[in-house]
């Protein structure tokens, strides 16, 4: 070789050294984690806050969102659920008709990941520090200070001009002594900040909203309390028609202390915000609040509350009335920012339902009484992350919560109690990513925990929930389980030669699934007759209309289930013992408030 081969030789070693060593830091690179922007907050809830963070890189998901938080001016943080990875897909959702649904507010990057969460079981009114670390072993750690308050509930304005208002067909000037007589007549002097007072009788017809009031300013149409003032549609049963209130755009308008009765729609109120509901008895109608189009962006802010919402759907039905009855549901909303809480609801087809998109996220479901739906006690269907559905009690439905599909997460459904729900207790169909189970008591007539479906399931979670039933397997699950985390449940009332059904494989034995299987490596096996502190036990009778008054799933000190939970921050930081409990109530402590508040 001469000197010049030689010097070209040193030359292309070097070259390819180099090459080889930028190749290798590219390689690294994509596993080091990198935030896109800030972290952003969803709008706020009575109990919640939300927040999703964009980041690129970290292919070998090793990273980490730490989610702490304090009361604005406290000295210690407070650790909250770590964020959750939503799964990184290179196609999009499917939606229950099989067509492509892409996220409709956050666009991730072909190289990047989503990351969102919820603190849970906060104070209302309570203004928080949020101190979001992104933490990676590869590098590209990152730390963010946010802020929110959580909401209160609506309070009237101190200084809301009162008018009244009697039945009638026009005419009055809103005192006293000359009320309005009608609602139209009222309504053509509403200005923000009016406070109508309806007094007892019948206001016959439909009604479209046509004025809106402002924030701090609503208008109120509110029963006075002399009698019932009742908004009827006139609508024969076999004939439901129409929407009694129809308020399209509306925003800022109350509905209080009403009877709203004979409609197909009771309320419906699309594009519509900051609308409320409260103490009305809502019945004889198929739908009882409805407001699910959002093309405008604007749905969101209701506060639907301490409502009693009766249906006139069957309960047990037949295959045959399942098949022919419509659709048919309490509460049925999109868009966000919403909290739907303290309501008894019976009769309908499904209790509280999301909508599918544009936008379903940070839109709470927590402490209503619901009974006898012919189909879900509840759906999350739609839901995009940060839904939340907790401490809510369930009995007599057909499945418990539908999360069919969920479109990557987080979707808590938490300490819920579910009682005689007929098959699944989650329906997990077609293909939801991003359900999270967690401390929720099941109590059914046979299987504890079935799915079948033949879509896949992927991204879920399940931790320290209570499955109990009457006979046949644990988990009996049809569909392919994928990059699902299921742990530290406790299950009773199981019989036969399989104990779990994962993924097309059989595990005999509790043993089996501690010492070989993919799942419930600490699940427990417990005795039914000695769990509950009252003796509560699964329903014999799955046709059989249980009380709710009497379903309590507290648990007795004695029993296994006791202190055999994971710790989780965030979710039972209040636990007692050595662990937590499994299950939706810790041992000894008080009953949540199911239902409207006296």
């Amino acid at each position: 070789m001469t000197l010049s081969n030689h010097r070209q030789g040193i030359l292309i070693f070097w070259l390819a050294t180099f090459y080889c060593l930028k190749i290798a830091r590219i390689a690294l690179a994509g596993d080091a984690a990198a935030p896109i922007g800030d972290p952003v907050l969803e709008p706020p809830t009575l109990r919640c806050l939300g927040a999703y963070w964009l980041i690129r890189g970290d292919d070998n998901q090793n990273a980490q969102i730490q989610f702490d938080y304090r009361k604005l001016g406290a000295d210690s943080w407070k650790k909250g659920p770590p964020l959750f990875r939503v799964e990184r897909r290179t196609t999009p959702y499917l939606d229950q008709g099989g067509k492509p649904r892409p996220p409709s507010v956050v666009q991730i990057p072909s190289d990047g990941s989503l990351f969102a969460g919820s603190l849970l079981l906060l104070e209302p009114d309570t203004e928080y520090e949020m101190r979001l670390r992104l933490i990676d072993p590869d590098g590209g750690n990152a730390e963010k200070l946010l802020r929110s308050r959580t909401i209160a509930e609506p309070l009237a304005p101190a200084d809301a001009i009162v008018c009244h208002v009697v039945p009638g067909a026009g005419g009055g000037s809103g005192t006293s002594s000359d009320p309005f007589r009608g609602i139209d007549a009222a309504q053509k002097s509403a200005r923000p900040g009016d406070l109508f007072l309806l007094h007892g009788g019948t206001y016959a017809g439909m009604i479209r909203i046509t004025h809106s009031g402002e924030i701090g300013k609503p208008i109120i149409w509110r029963g006075a309390g002399d009698g019932e003032a009742t908004l009827d549609g006139k609508c024969p049963m076999d004939h439901l028609t129409g929407a009694l209130i129809d308020a399209p755009g509306a925003h800022d308008v109350w509905f209080e202390n009403l009877s709203i009765a004979n409609a197909y729609n009771l309320i419906r109120a699309h594009e519509a915000a900051r609308i409320v509901v409260r103490r009305c008895h809502l019945h004889h109608a198929l739908y009882g609040v409805v407001a699910t189009q959002n093309q405008s962006h604007n749905l969101g802010g209701f506060f639907i509350s301490d409502n009693l919402m009766e249906g006139i759907m069957p309960w047990p039905t037949t295959q045959q009335q399942w098949n022919d009855l419509p659709e048919s549901r309490a509460v049925w909303i999109g868009g966000s920012g919403h909290v739907v809480c303290y309501n008894r609801i019976h009769h309908w087809k499904d209790g509280t339902d999301t909508a599918d998109g544009p936008i379903c996220c940070a839109i709470d479901f927590h402490n209503n009484e619901i009974s006898e739906m012919f189909d879900d006690g509840s759906e999350m269907d739609g839901s995009e992350r940060n839904t939340r559905n907790f401490l809510n009690r369930y009995t007599n439905t057909l499945t418990g919560v539908s999360l069919q599909p969920v479109y990557g997460g987080p979707v808590y459904v938490f300490r819920n109690v579910i009682y005689n729900c007929q098959t699944e207790a989650f329906k997990l169909h077609n293909s939801p990513s991003g359900g999270v189970l967690i401390h929720n008591t099941i109590l059914k007539n046979g299987a504890a925990l079935q799915l079948h479906t033949n879509a896949p399931v992927t991204n879920c979670i399940s931790r320290n929930n209570l499955y109990i039933g009457t006979a046949g397997r644990a988990i009996d699950f049809s569909p392919q389980m994928i990059h699902c985390d299921f742990d530290y449940d406790g299950f009773g009332g199981f019989s036969g030669p399989v104990f779990i059904k994962w993924n097309a494989n059989a595990y005999a034995t509790p043993a089996e699934v501690h010492s070989r299987a993919p799942i419930e490596r600490r699940c427990v096996a417990l005795d039914p007759a000695h769990l509950f502190a009252n003796g509560l036990a699964a329903p014999e009778d799955p046709k059989k209309a249980y009380d709710f008054k009497l379903i309590d799933p507290r648990l007795s000190s004695a029993s296994q289930a006791v202190d055999a939970g994971e710790i989780l921050p965030g979710f039972n930081d209040d636990y007692h013992g050595n662990a937590p409990d499994l299950g939706a109530l810790e041992a000894g402590t008080e009953l949540p408030h199911y239902g409207p508040r006296q």
